[in-house]
């Protein structure tokens, strides 16, 4: 896989995973290792035997269905709370300007902490920004919005061809997972036509596609967000077989993104990662040597940012895969909501990190991506989400960190559909 960028604030350089089990390591131990950090895996693949994908694609479908904007719509045209600020904040952003100008180019170049950064931001946000527009056109009616959103997806489809240097992988997965949203939005509830949908689809297939479909050893965050451009793309495609294969790099990279303590002593290896010591499993988890706690993640340890990207892309897919009839919340709901209670805990203050949790210090904040989870687990699942709720309400309305979550507290804050 090539590799290409990101913003200086969202990831560093990935840490190299180690490929192949140390030849010093015995046969018998190499043995048990691996059974400790892949035990129970196969189980709970196996309870979601092959689930194919649907015979009839939902659209929109990607993230938000028509009976969620419905709800959101309507309650913006009600002026009910917390849905009304969060429309105010949506369409004050510079996000929402009819103005807006495209910035597209036929090579996106992103190097590691933003060094280069050709393109990068500029296709990060126009991405954002047809999202955006095409909301506030579904809940204004407003056909200027429907048009500026065309506008965008029809500048960078006529132009961009590639992705390159180290960042390249995660890049497209961020501007992969906004553009099928906003496609989605357009293609199927705007009437006054999209001439260039079809060259808008090309480009998916064949410039972002083929970058993200294959998934990344990288920090998780990386292949969970591939993996959300992934489903949304073969959503808005229709294709079958790119749709099964995101499920199925789901299925394996959640397991050993989020620990729970009924793994083991060692969390997952996420499969084909090559991770099998117990040093190998140590240095990828960030240092962390102590698995006690449901919900830890595998970038825990780093930061709550990226940790938060990760439980994002997990939230998204489950919800692109429940819309379209395949509902994966349940396979993953225990993790989901342990982890995001952990993690909502510790940043509210509710409990002092231990000291044998990341040498009892957490960096940084998990940004505004509790909304979807939330929704799914407490709303339409009834899980008790106490410490998620608290954060949740907190940080409401929740606005965009943008790179590829953006206005969630509309969409999805009480949203029963």
């Amino acid at each position: 896989m090539r590799t290409g960028s990101t913003p200086k604030h969202a990831l560093s350089r990935p840490r190299a995973l180690v490929p192949t089990l140390s030849t010093v390591v015995a046969g018998a131990l190499a043995a048990a290792l691996m059974s400790s950090a892949s035990a129970g895996q196969q189980p709970e693949s196996a309870r979601a035997a092959a689930v194919a994908a649907p015979a009839d694609f939902t659209h929109p479908g990607v993230l938000v269905s028509r009976p969620q904007l419905d709800f959101a719509k309507s309650k913006v045209q009600a002026g009910a709370q917390p849905w009304k600020a969060a429309y105010d904040q949506m369409t004050g952003s510079k996000y929402a300007s009819l103005s807006r100008t495209p910035k597209p180019r036929a090579v996106v170049e992103c190097g590691s902490y933003s060094n280069p950064n050709h393109g990068c931001t500029d296709e990060r946000e126009d991405a954002i920004a047809a999202y955006t527009t095409a909301l506030a056109w579904y809940i204004t009616g407003d056909s200027r919005y429907a048009k500026k959103s065309i506008e965008l997806m029809d500048a960078w489809s006529a132009v961009i061809r590639d992705h390159t240097n180290s960042n390249a992988p995660l890049q497209t997965g961020w501007a992969g997972s906004s553009w099928p949203r906003a496609a989605e939005i357009i293609k199927y509830t705007y009437t006054g036509g999209w001439p260039n949908s079809g060259r808008f689809a090309t480009m998916l297939r064949n410039v972002y596609l083929p970058e993200v479909t294959n998934g990344s050893h990288s920090n998780g965050n990386w292949e969970l967000s591939m993996t959300e451009a992934a489903i949304g793309i073969a959503v808005f495609l229709e294709d079958r077989a790119a749709y099964d294969k995101a499920v199925a790099k789901f299925r394996g990279r959640v397991p050993a993104y989020i620990y729970l303590t009924s793994d083991g002593s060692l969390p997952k290896a996420a499969p084909g990662s090559g991770l099998d010591t117990r040093d190998e499993l140590v240095r990828y988890w960030q240092g962390q040597s102590t698995f006690a706690w449901n919900g830890l993640s595998q970038e825990t340890c780093r930061d709550l940012t990226h940790a938060g990207y990760g439980f994002s892309a997990i939230s998204h897919i489950a919800e692109t895969s429940r819309i379209q009839g395949q509902d994966l919340y349940p396979e993953i709901a225990d993790r989901l909501r342990h982890t995001l209670g952990l993690h909502a805990k510790y940043q509210l203050g509710a409990e002092p990190v231990p000291g044998n949790l990341c040498g009892g210090s957490l960096k940084d904040k998990l940004g505004p991506i509790t909304e979807v989870g939330y929704n799914a687990l407490a709303g339409r699942m009834g899980h008790a989400m106490t410490n998620t709720r608290r954060l949740t309400e907190q940080q409401r309305p929740a606005g965009t960190n943008n790179l590829f979550v953006a206005w969630e507290t509309l969409t999805h804050a009480g949203n029963p559909s």
